[in-house]
């Protein structure tokens, strides 16, 4: 069915569909236009003003994306140079520490504070407080006292290390004279024929002399 013949009916509710609206709908404001109320300008500009703003805005944040991608660019070519010259991480830290600490020491703080310390430490070091108590640890060191003191020390150290030595000696020499006494060369004698007797009766089964004992075999040897 034509579009153009539908709806002829007067009496049909649809009557009004096939009308032209075009005049209709260019006469509807747009929303946006005529002071765009649902954006109003803040307090204290016109449109005019807020929208020059706005497209200012819309400028300097297209400007800061191209910089970054111009910042990534370099990077990777900064990376790139770097790895070709064969400067890892960790000798580039090393230089920035290096340069870090240089920069500190030529800085005008840095300097300052050396300076003062130094002023201060002249400072004390003339002071009389400090004169008077390297005079008196002076005095000390040569005093009588200290000297009988320190040879004291001395002397008792000699002494003790003497007495160690010679305590030493003696207990060497008195273990040398008990092991050629003739009760120990006895009791080692007959340890020597009691291990002889129990390893010779479960070696052979038989209980066998020993060479060098003299004396008659006793079953329960006294000690």
């Amino acid at each position: 069915m034509d579009p153009a013949s539908q709806d002829i009916n007067l009496n049909s509710p649809n009557k009004a569909l096939g009308v032209d609206r075009t005049d209709s709908l260019s006469d509807m404001p747009v929303e946006g236009a005529m002071g765009n109320p649902a954006n109003p300008p803040p307090p204290g500009l016109t449109e005019e003003e807020a929208e020059e703003l706005r497209t200012e805005l819309t400028k300097v944040e297209e400007e800061i994306n191209t910089l970054r991608q111009v910042l990534c660019a370099k990077e990777r070519h900064a990376a790139e140079l770097k790895r070709k010259l064969g400067l890892n991480p960790l000798n580039e830290l090393r230089q920035n520490l290096t340069r870090s600490w240089q920069d500190v020491q030529t800085s005008n703080a840095y300097v300052r504070t050396a300076e003062t310390l130094g002023e201060w430490n002249e400072r004390v070091t003339r002071s009389d407080l400090y004169l008077s108590a390297s005079a008196t640890l002076d005095d000390i060191t040569h005093s009588e006292a200290y000297k009988k003191t320190q040879e004291t020390l001395s002397q008792a150290g000699q002494k003790t290390t003497a007495a160690l030595s010679t305590m030493s000696t003696a207990l060497s020499k008195k273990i040398g004279d008990m092991r050629n006494s003739s009760t120990f060369k006895s009791f080692e004698d007959k340890m020597g024929n009691l291990k002889y007797k129990v390893v010779g009766q479960r070696g052979n089964g038989d209980a066998v002399s020993s060479p060098t004992d003299t004396t008659p075999t006793q079953e329960n040897p006294s000690f």
